[in-house]
């Protein structure tokens, strides 16, 4: 790729201007891919249409890497004032005060936002342009986050991918015996998350005590394979479910959002035939094929009717007797 000054790329009504292309944000080597600014940009537009629907209402956290991988990271929250006034803001409540998110709702925003050298977009659970605002959100996430394993082959962490597919299945399961459709999904980390659709008539207090109460339940399933447990010291050798982040003003990395990690991986939706796949782990696929993977439309129908917890946390009170 030409390392030019800038780069212009027309987004529907508006043309976005890509500072330094060439400038490298993943460095190559030890067997990962080396990938520009410019790939980033690229890679962004072409998976905008299946990206921007997970995204449209949400506000943002912004994980940025101006100099790459290599120099400082910044979790940005604030929308700094030099932004453009086209892009969507949200100004949500915090403690002493409020905090105002980006929201991205468009293909240009998602540009500019690859110029800022925003290499991972992390999202709310909810949304402000719905009933009930950011309060109420319309996804609940269990974060499967496995035990670690010794480095693997090219000083990469090593991780039990196994234990996730194993405890995937028995979430799914009861999940299912609660009557909640649930998505899977890459972290382009270590593990998957569950996504469950929401009808977002909860606050996020009553879905974090649902998820608790879920997760507690499976772990008391199979206790020697699952936990609930904070500290990892506590954890052993167990794969924690975690269910932290449905809480409010927590954020969940956006499905098809690239992680800052060597060789770019992307945070994949899957069918549960793909989880399946013993050839599939949490980094399998990266900028370079996970658009090929979007076009498969993996969620398909899944998370297009959210569903109240009324009957669900009374089948699992039933089932916790």
């Amino acid at each position: 790729m030409s390392r030019g000054d800038a780069r212009s790329i027309r987004a529907g009504r508006r043309t976005v201007e890509i500072q330094r292309p060439g400038k490298v944000l993943f460095p190559g080597g030890g067997g990962a891919k080396e990938y520009t600014k410019g790939d980033l940009a690229d890679y962004y537009r072409s998976v905008a249409p299946y990206l921007l629907p997970h995204l449209r209402g949400r506000p943002l956290m912004l994980e940025r890497y101006p100099d790459g991988l290599g120099g400082q990271r910044f979790m940005q929250k604030n929308t700094p004032d030099h932004y453009p006034e086209w892009i969507t803001r949200a100004q949500v409540a915090k403690e002493g005060g409020t905090v105002t998110h980006v929201v991205c709702d468009d293909t240009a925003t998602l540009l500019y936002l690859a110029d800022q050298a925003c290499l991972t977009l992390h999202r709310w659970l909810s949304r402000t342009d719905r009933a009930g605002g950011p309060g109420h959100p319309d996804r609940l996430v269990f974060d499967l986050d496995p035990p670690a394993v010794p480095e693997g082959p090219g000083g990469t962490p090593g991780d039990d991918f196994a234990a996730v597919r194993e405890a995937a299945a028995w979430l799914r399961e009861l999940l299912d015996e609660l009557g909640l459709p649930t998505a899977p999904m890459t972290t382009g980390s270590r593990g998957l998350h569950l996504v469950v659709p929401l009808d977002g008539r909860h606050d996020f207090d009553e879905v974090r005590a649902f998820a608790h109460d879920v997760a507690g339940f499976a772990a008391a399933r199979h206790p020697d394979r699952l936990t609930t447990a904070a500290r990892k010291r506590d954890r052993g050798d167990r794969l924690y479910l975690d269910v932290q982040r449905n809480a409010y003003a927590q954020t969940a990395v956006a499905p098809y959002a690239v992680r800052a990690s060597r060789g770019a991986p992307v945070a994949v939706p899957l069918t549960w035939e793909q989880v399946d796949d013993p050839g599939v782990d949490a980094r399998r696929w990266t900028l370079s094929d996970a658009v090929g993977q979007a076009r498969t439309d993996p969620w398909a129908g899944v998370l297009s009717r959210g569903r109240s917890l009324k009957r669900p946390r009374s089948r699992l009170a039933a089932l916790r007797g």
